[in-house]
């Protein structure tokens, strides 16, 4: 267990020139998949584990849909396999299963699925400071649990833990990296009324502000 963790990398640059392969099997790099103007939530996970990962990313798809920011509209959303085996045949039945989940029509954009090779995937997970390894003798992995929001400059802005997330703290932590660029007037208002919690990994509500607010 000493060797799962993650380490905060907060401010860190994610290095978005790596090479990964999209569903399709085509080349691209994290770049092309994060726009100007939106933050990604980026996950890392392996396509066939056969517990953890899935809880992750159903509990993301669940604060995806319990919150008003909406996937390709107002930020990206990119899962990168930790296994460098798995294909990009495997990425794209996950992405068709979460896109359906989501509601979202199969040619959509909004959540990409990749795969890669061992020393982009290495670097990845370095900058956001994931440490995972393979469990000896299986083609299981042991990782930790979290989801990742980056800056759309690139930068790590929030870490969220956990198999089930806060619709709030998503959206929150969107607007946080969104830096006012996407969001409405009422959604700034929200954003103003509370502040990160490091200790719960949680947003938490300033009485004081909403008292200053209300006055």
């Amino acid at each position: 267990l000493a060797r799962i963790d993650i380490t905060e990398h907060l401010g860190a640059t994610v290095p978005l020139d790596l090479q990964f392969r999209d569903e399709r099997g085509q080349s691209v790099a994290l770049r092309d998949l994060l726009p100007a103007d939106k933050p990604l939530v980026l996950t890392l996970a392996y396509y066939q584990c056969p517990m953890l990962c899935t809880m992750v990313l159903n509990g993301l798809s669940n604060a995806v849909k319990n919150q008003s920011l909406r996937p390709g509209a107002d930020f990206q959303m990119v899962t990168v396999s930790i296994d460098p085996t798995e294909t990009p045949e495997l990425a794209a039945a996950k992405r068709a299963n979460y896109l359906g989940t989501l509601g979202l029509a199969p040619e959509a954009p909004a959540w990409r699925f990749l795969t890669g090779e061992q020393p982009a995937i290495t670097a990845l997970a370095d900058a956001v400071g994931f440490r995972y390894f393979r469990v000896p003798d299986s083609r299981e992995f042991a990782h930790p649990a979290a989801v990742f929001i980056i800056t759309p400059d690139g930068h790590v802005s929030r870490y969220l833990y956990g198999i089930t997330f806060r619709g709030l703290d998503l959206k929150l932590g969107l607007l946080d990296a969104g830096a006012g660029k996407i969001g409405s007037i009422v959604d700034r208002v929200i954003m103003y009324c509370y502040h990160y919690d490091p200790n719960r990994g949680s947003y938490a509500l300033l009485a004081f502000r909403v008292m200053r607010l209300g006055g």
